[in-house]
């Protein structure tokens, strides 16, 4: 079927895809769909895991030294971008050491008394993985620094003279934290930790295997192209390129009887308007306005917040990094700026803008 443009199939794609205009598609956040999949899609073992070799071979070490001497894994940090993997990891570290997973987050966690709770209930050599670990508030560290350390935990009886102090002793366990924000970690938690890895953004290649992976996982029928393409433009994020291989799932099922070409591939990217390097809408919406309203020139996190109706925040922690990673801005002391590679992707000659 090539008329893609046809509105009658194009109404069809829109009905079955009503949310899709509420979503930003190059997001490396979780959404709801995401939680749906995504335990399908997630390797359940070191040998099914695509990329990250390093780290790989390393906890693999770690993991078989530890079963050799039947004891618990080190505690774990793992720090990197959203979307890289971490939770999955978290899971295949406490698959090969046959021991179970309890999992949480550092918000979750609101007392001392509710991290008590959890750490009384594991098992010998759990693994027990805390999402967002530098989210934890400093009560909740103080509970977890000599758990981690001296396997037991401190708890106080009463109050004023008559107070007690009671020692409550605890299986061995294995801690993985997880963490975006590894500069957040207080020093004293950051050096409990035996184990640190830092997960790298993913090569084209291996997002182009994953990409074929999650597609034969899902049923669809989809060829190497379409999965470079995919591969190529979900900024080194394999939680992005699951995501949008399922639209282009979509846009395949209605158009295409279900088979992902380079074709719909490339009008399924159109439609969701993802560039050749995986900028969107709101990314371009953010270098226009840094190049046309300033003129290249230093803008306050602030002023492009307020310009583009975007919270500062948000700016600074889901757009910026990678527009930075790939060099179309960079942090001066007065504010960000748009460099050469940001005129020229979108056709603009910075000898015109800056004068």
């Amino acid at each position: 079927m090539d008329n893609y443009q046809d509105e009658s199939y194009y109404e069809k794609f829109i009905t079955s895809s009503k949310d899709q205009d509420e979503e930003r598609f190059v997001s490396s956040s979780k959404t709801m769909d995401d939680a749906q999949i995504e335990n399908v899609l997630r390797p359940k073992t070191m040998d099914d895991y695509v990329g990250q070799t390093k780290v790989k071979e390393n906890l693999m070490v770690y993991i078989s030294a530890a079963k050799k001497r039947n004891e618990a894994l080190d505690h774990v940090l793992l720090y990197g971008p959203p979307g890289l993997g971490k939770t999955t990891l978290s899971a295949i570290i406490a698959n090969e050491m046959g021991v179970s997973l309890k999992q949480t987050s550092g918000p979750a966690i609101e007392k001392p008394y509710d991290l008590a709770s959890i750490l009384t209930n594991l098992s010998e050599n759990d693994v027990l993985f805390i999402d967002e670990i530098h989210r934890l508030n400093h009560s909740i560290e103080e509970v977890l620094y000599p758990a981690m350390e001296d396997h037991a935990i401190d708890y106080i009886i009463g109050s004023g003279p008559g107070a007690k102090s009671m020692r409550i002793p605890l299986a061995n366990f294995t801690l993985v934290g997880a963490t975006t924000k590894a500069g957040m970690i207080s020093s004293p938690l950051r050096d409990r930790f035996g184990v640190i890895c830092k997960l790298e953004l993913y090569s084209p290649k291996e997002l182009s295997q994953i990409v074929m992976r999650s597609a034969k996982i899902l049923g669809a029928e989809i060829d190497k192209e379409s999965a470079n393409l995919i591969a190529s433009r979900c900024r080194g994020t394999p939680r992005i390129a699951n995501r949008i291989l399922k639209r282009v799932r979509d846009f395949a099922d209605v158009l295409n009887d279900g088979k992902i070409t380079t074709k719909i591939t490339l009008h399924a990217l159109e439609k969701m308007d993802i560039d050749s390097i995986g900028l969107d809408a709101v990314d371009r919406k953010m270098l226009v306005t840094m190049i046309e309203n300033f003129k290249g020139k230093p803008v306050g996190l602030d002023t492009l917040g307020a310009v583009t109706g975007e919270e500062p925040d948000t700016i600074e922690d889901v757009y910026e990094p990678y527009l930075m990673q790939i060099g179309f801005i960079a942090r001066t002391p007065r504010g960000r700026i748009p460099l050469e590679p940001a005129y020229t992707h979108l056709g603009y000659k910075i000898e015109d803008i800056v004068k």
